[in-house]
């Protein structure tokens, strides 16, 4: 009789030992498969609309400001996708339009940059008509921005006057243009809330460094992109962290 609950008893001790320990297996099964779940690292899409010096005319395209602007974020442990670029050297604000609408886009981006006007000015358009064409670009990102205005980042328009390209053109009357245009798109981008980075006043610097121009002597070069790209980060960066 002792013997029997002896048996009895060591046979409910391991039972019980047995199911412990299942649980405690199962548990640790489970624990790595939501750690890994949940330290799964976010993507960030990027989309860049623009002309030529979105494009990066004449630099490789590791070098042109949304490439060197992706790999900056990487660099600071953000994992930025290859940008979803829509430029093309010439483009104006209407053929920017023209281009988006005949484009297979995403429906939403993380980031949406935006820098467009200047063939508008070289073309001798009016200011006037200018504002209501980037006013529905901006509209435009800020929507394919998921409607965030915090994440869409405006750039204001280089001045090509001090370059090479313009020699024997007034470039005064040229600087006096852009001024007006970049008031214009200032304007717009406060309105609606985005980021606006002015990258006029380091273009200019080109008229006494020659390294931040291509060899054609008007579009930027990767040195000058990189300045656009380091003034841009800090506010993506605390956008998108």
């Amino acid at each position: 009789m002792r013997k029997a609950i002896i048996r009895s008893a060591s046979s409910s001790f391991f039972a019980v030992a047995g199911i412990s320990f299942l649980l405690i297996f199962i548990a640790g099964m489970k624990h790595p498969l939501m750690n890994d779940q949940s330290s799964v690292e976010k993507t960030y899409s990027y989309l860049a609309l623009g002309d030529s010096y979105t494009i990066g005319e004449k630099v490789t395209r590791p070098e042109n400001f949304p490439n060197q602007l992706a790999s900056g974020l990487r660099e600071r442990g953000i994992n930025c996708r290859v940008p979803k670029i829509i430029a093309k050297t010439g483009w104006t604000t209407d053929e920017l339009e023209t281009g988006i609408s005949q484009s297979r886009l995403r429906r939403k981006y993380d980031l949406v940059t935006l820098l467009i006007g200047v063939n508008d000015q070289y073309r001798g358009r009016p200011v006037v008509d200018y504002i209501p064409r980037f006013e529905a670009l901006l509209k435009k990102a800020i929507a394919f921005a998921g409607d965030k205005p915090s994440h869409v980042v405006v750039f204001s328009i280089p001045d090509w006057g001090v370059t090479p390209f313009a020699q024997g053109r007034d470039r005064n009357l040229i600087a006096s243009e852009i001024d007006a245009f970049n008031a214009a798109n200032e304007l717009v981008s406060r309105k609606y809330g985005v980021h606006y980075i002015s990258i006029t006043q380091g273009s200019r610097r080109a008229s006494d460094d020659v390294e931040l121009l291509t060899t054609d002597g008007l579009h930027p070069s990767g040195k000058m992109y990189a300045q656009w790209t380091a003034d841009a980060l800090p506010y993506i960066m605390k956008e998108l962290h």
